[in-house]
């Protein structure tokens, strides 16, 4: 363990940080013991209710285990974490973790169709009005970040339309995850925000309550850069 002493000022939070970036680094691994709150107390240089608040914190992110008279150990995160572990899985020791970012590209293409089918299901024209704006906007947008934002905001609202709080959390986390990227892949981007009559496609479908039609229009829609994300990524990949 590489663990220092945290600065008294962000307690409990640096302990929870710093035991996170172990767990996630693999420097911790399943099933390993912590040590006592008594030593690591010691070690970082704080109190044990300091120590006890970021153990059950760690525990509600599904990375430790505390047993009551035994001792805590490591959770394997991908069993366990959920998906507000995402951002801080896709930036790791100041590299953007591939395999992350691909897998953040597959659930968007897949996830976004499916969408836009419940939005048409149950948002109809209430969603389809809303979406209106949103396209206008997108369409007389000149700056390619201000672009994509209006997109999200597209999508944020077909996600209201489809009434579904699993896709709802998923979508905020994803999003989260998303948004500080956004000048990055500005150019990536470009072709799929700059084509206000595909997202019209989707609105259109969602209004007429036309499921299938609204699946195919996103995926039409969102298809096209994700292939050229992935391809990108699959080159990144050879070059490391």
């Amino acid at each position: 363990m590489a663990l220092q002493p945290v600065n008294r000022r962000s307690v409990p939070e640096d302990v929870f940080e710093q035991i996170v970036a172990e767990v996630l680094s693999g420097d911790m691994a399943p099933g390993e013991a912590l040590p006592s709150e008594r030593r690591l107390a010691e070690v970082l240089g704080v109190s044990r209710p300091a120590i006890r608040e970021a153990l059950k914190r760690l525990t509600a992110a599904g990375l430790v285990e505390v047993r009551q008279g035994d001792a805590t150990t490591v959770r394997d995160f991908r069993r366990h974490a959920g998906l507000d572990l995402l951002p801080r899985l896709l930036l790791r020791g100041g590299e953007v973790d591939v395999a992350v970012v691909r897998s953040i590209l597959e659930t968007r293409l897949h996830n976004g169709p499916k969408v836009a089918e419940l939005a048409a299901r149950r948002g109809g024209a209430r969603t389809a009005d809303e979406l209106a704006g949103t396209i206008d906007a997108l369409a007389a947008e000149p700056d390619p970040v201000g672009k994509q934002r209006h997109a999200l905001l597209f999508w944020d609202q077909v996600v209201d339309g489809a009434d579904s709080i699993a896709f709802r959390l998923m979508y905020n986390t994803l999003r989260a995850t998303y948004e500080p990227a956004l000048t990055a892949l500005a150019a990536m981007m470009a072709d799929e925000v700059g084509r206000p009559d595909a997202y019209r496609a989707v609105a259109e479908a969602i209004r007429a309550g036309d499921a299938n039609l609204a699946r195919a229009a996103a995926h039409d829609l969102l298809e096209p850069a994700t292939t050229v994300l992935l391809t990108a990524l699959d080159a990144l990949e050879d070059d490391r």
